[in-house]
């Protein structure tokens, strides 16, 4: 596997891309965020990204996009791609049993994202709050993290500085940081 090529910014031409990829581009622009950016075929799996993060030096979170039984109560959880996932260790600390994956309908309704594009960058297409942010605080202690503009063709990589300082107050969400446990592999 080859090198992926990085890029400062945005695409030169907004030729071939979706409207919700560029609405990030100019989101981040808006806000002077410098980030890099690598172009790729779509990546749907944790597995398909080390390329990607080897490309950028960062580890690609992962982020999942979760309700309550009810479907009335909606979270995107921002974790270390290599942590395994349990509800059980998330309902607690968040106060909401019975959490399981919302359906592609919501992802669509709420963030204007598909299944394997969920990004905190989707936020930006929230502007009722509807979604609660998560951050698993494993990830803070990266400089960087790497996330997807809304689709999983392309990847970038933004400062975690930046992500708590400028982005997540200019999109008007306020996150609840979590601890989720590693556990030893099976």
């Amino acid at each position: 596997m080859g090198q992926m090529q990085v890029y400062e910014g945005r695409p030169q031409s907004a030729e071939g891309r979706l409207d919700k990829e560029m609405r990030v581009y100019d989101f981040l622009d808006r806000l002077g965020i410098s980030y890099l950016r690598v172009d790729h075929e779509a990546a749907y799996t944790m597995e398909a990204c080390e390329e990607i993060e080897q490309s950028l030096n960062i580890s690609i979170c992962k982020n999942l996009f979760l309700c309550n039984r009810q479907q009335t109560a909606f979270y995107m959880l921002m974790m270390p791609g290599r942590k395994k996932f349990k509800t059980k260790d998330l309902s607690e600390q968040i106060q909401s049993a019975r959490l399981s994956f919302a359906d592609e309908k919501h992802m669509e309704d709420l963030l204007d994202v598909t299944p394997g594009s969920v990004s905190v960058m989707g936020l930006i297409n929230d502007p009722e709050n509807r979604v609660q942010l998560l951050i698993d605080r494993d990830i803070c202690t990266e400089p960087y993290f790497g996330c997807h503009p809304c689709i999983n063709t392309s990847s970038l990589r933004v400062s975690m500085e930046d992500l708590i300082g400028k982005i997540l107050p200019a999109m008007g969400h306020e996150p609840v940081y979590v601890t989720l446990p590693v556990y030893e592999e099976e």
